[in-house]
């Protein structure tokens, strides 16, 4: 993919209802491409997915609550709060991930990470056709260790149609290393929490499917089926890694590249302070990943050898950028994360970010 085109949005919109505190849509011109601002006032919007029509179902952190927010950046309306959520540190509602069938029924599965008061954990539950509430919550996996930090949170339906999800050590670096742990883990499971049977996991009869991992928020997958995760670095490097079944990604006992064969290195590694990456999505040849620490959108071209040069898009124009997703009509949706207590903020935050990319 080449240069990012530009893209000149209408502004001017007339200022929406007060009651869903939605501010007019408006955009800036970085340069090389442009991001227009689709809603406003969010508290820690965390976890984001597409409904077949284009638009998108947003979860708050903090509150539980879900919105429905247009594909053009319109209204937004309350869709229901999520039972049981127990806010606490990084933890809270997370990942947002949409049955893939509810192409075909309206009364298809949402699922949801969450972090209740006794632990992190897999629901779902039923949307209305009309996406106007959600009912039916069953919880399909427990008993996933809870912290204020490194829970994790990525949730996201791979091209096989199972469902996976990115867990944090909780805090506790060894479970990371202990198979029987479902921390520190990438785990891949059925539709209703059950390892899968054909294909077979490493284990069949274990959710695992990688090890060694510090905490995982980010999930993509490229054209060919290639998996790919972002990763929270310790004190010196944050990484991506291209995620293989069953192998190890060396967190405790290796933080960034080591070269030790019964590890995996990552494809990529940034200083902390340059990413610190959580969403992730892959589109036209390349990954983009949300920096928090950073405060960008960094592009990494995928290459026959790896990764190409990362470029940084956005940097510093909306503070803390939590996740990344395509929508339907193929354009990047990002979620701002300025009111998560590591950022600063203002009357706009917490927003909802839409970007076009140009032809390669």
């Amino acid at each position: 993919m080449g240069r990012w085109a530009r893209v000149v949005f209408a502004v001017g919109l007339a200022v929406l209802a007060g009651a869903v505190g939605l501010s007019r849509c408006s955009s800036v011109d970085h340069g090389d491409g442009a991001a227009q601002v689709l809603a406003t006032g969010l508290e820690v919007p965390w976890g984001l997915t597409f409904l077949p029509d284009g638009d998108a179902l947003v979860g708050e952190r903090e509150t539980g609550r879900i919105y429905r927010l247009s594909s053009e950046g319109g209204d937004r309306t309350l869709v229901g709060t999520v039972p049981g959520v127990a806010p606490d540190g990084e933890g809270g509602l997370l990942g947002l991930a949409l049955d893939p069938l509810f192409i075909h029924s309206g009364h298809a599965f949402v699922y949801a990470y969450l972090t209740a008061e006794a632990d992190n954990r897999i629901v779902r539950f039923h949307l209305d056709p009309d996406g106007s509430g959600i009912y039916g919550l069953q919880v399909i996996l427990d008993g996933i260790a809870k912290a204020s930090n490194h829970d994790g949170g990525g949730l996201a339906f791979g091209p096989d149609g199972q469902l996976y999800a990115g867990v944090g050590d909780a805090g506790v670096p060894a479970r990371a290393q202990d198979p029987a742990s479902l921390n520190g883990k990438i785990l891949r499971m059925t539709t209703t929490g059950q390892p899968p049977l054909s294909p077979a996991n490493p284990d069949p009869h274990s959710l695992v499917w990688s090890m060694g991992h510090r905490n995982v928020q980010g999930l993509a997958w490229d054209e060919n089926g290639g998996m790919y995760a972002t990763e929270f670095g310790q004190n010196s490097f944050d990484e991506v890694n291209l995620i293989r079944p069953g192998a190890n990604y060396g967190w405790p006992e290796v933080e960034g590249k080591g070269g030790e064969p019964q590890y995996v290195d990552p494809l990529l590694t940034w200083a902390t302070d340059e990413a610190s990456p959580s969403g992730l999505a892959y589109l036209d040849g390349g990954l983009y990943v949300g920096a928090l620490r950073g405060q960008r959108l960094w592009r990494v071209p995928l290459t026959d050898e790896g990764v190409g040069k990362p470029v940084a898009l956005l940097a510093g124009d909306y503070g803390r950028l939590r996740n990344v997703q395509v929508a339907p009509d193929g354009s990047l949706w990002i979620t701002t994360s300025n009111r998560d207590g590591r950022g600063e903020f203002d009357q706009g935050d917490d927003r909802v970010l839409r970007v076009v990319t140009g032809s390669p």
